[in-house]
């Protein structure tokens, strides 16, 4: 097992630990003895990888907290604004935007489309991504029981085009999407196959910075169709690219976290690991 992934799965465990005890506040060493390393190498490993302690980790994903960040996201255009004029910002430095596939690629299952795929270490443990000379087109976050599934996938969504194993050129793209040194290098666009519906919701998410929170119904609204809050919730779990299309920042009004189509403690690790890089000036 990577080092990479052995820290992320060693550091979720712990997130679920300390939000299933947060009433009784565990100690430092009692998390370290339910991951099973020692309390001094727990606390570096934690704190090199959220760049806070646990505890502090742990108020950024209380409901109180993400309440008060929903409020913060009531108009999502005055956000992205606020976002692109912060220097801190790769909202606008990271991406080109969505560029939907064609009726006519859709059709033909993306023949003439040469894919290069990759499967990576991220912070948030391996992940699956596949580019085209166009852009992105898939991103997932796997473990081992579901390589093979995204492949399929793949295979099935883009029937026609010549996909082949690059990890050299991929994980070019890895080093931009996760490492905040790399914004000189040219934009990344995201090619996507979608309804317009959905497309316009995946714009939407884009426009969510780094830190910040909002809900279906303020998605709803943004994109002018306010009564579509369960359709919303559809497309956002359609979400073809992890991360990039951030899906993980829309939460319930409650400040609930909810479910995440690559698994709810790890919607946890995102937004807990984004708030406390956003705290600090240090956004991705």
């Amino acid at each position: 097992m990577d080092q990479e992934t052995y820290n992320y799965e060693k550091i979720a465990k712990a997130i679920e630990y300390i939000t299933e005890n947060a009433k009784r506040q565990p100690s430092l060493f009692e998390v370290a003895e339910e991951v099973s390393i020692s309390q001094f190498h727990f606390q570096r490993m934690f704190t090199e990888w959220a760049g806070v302690s646990p505890k502090k980790f742990l108020q950024y994903i209380t409901a109180d907290y993400l309440k008060n960040k929903i409020k913060e996201s009531t108009n999502l255009v005055e956000l992205a604004e606020s976002a692109g004029l912060s220097s801190q910002s790769r909202v606008y430095d990271l991406f080109t935007g969505i560029e939907a596939v064609t009726p006519q690629e859709y059709k033909t299952g993306g023949k003439g489309l040469h894919i290069t795929y990759g499967f990576h270490q991220t912070p948030f443990g391996e992940c699956f991504i596949a580019v085209t000379e166009r852009g992105i087109c898939a991103m997932a976050f796997v473990d081992e029981n579901s390589k093979d599934q995204q492949l399929i996938m793949l295979g099935k969504k883009w029937h026609f085009a010549t996909i082949e194993a690059n990890q050299v050129t991929t994980v070019n793209y890895i080093h931009k999407i996760f490492s905040p040194h790399l914004s000189s290098l040219d934009k990344l666009p995201l090619m996507v196959q979608g309804t317009n519906f959905q497309l316009k919701v995946w714009e939407a998410l884009l426009t969510i910075p780094q830190g910040a929170v909002t809900t279906y119904q303020q998605i709803a609204e943004s994109i002018g169709n306010p009564k579509a809050v369960r359709a919303v919730g559809t497309a956002v779990g359609d979400n073809p690219i992890a991360f990039l299309i951030p899906c993980h920042r829309v939460i319930r009004k409650e400040g609930i976290l909810g479910e995440y189509r690559w698994g709810s403690l790890r919607k946890k690790a995102l937004i807990g690991w984004e708030a406390a890089k956003t705290d600090a000036g240090l956004a991705l």
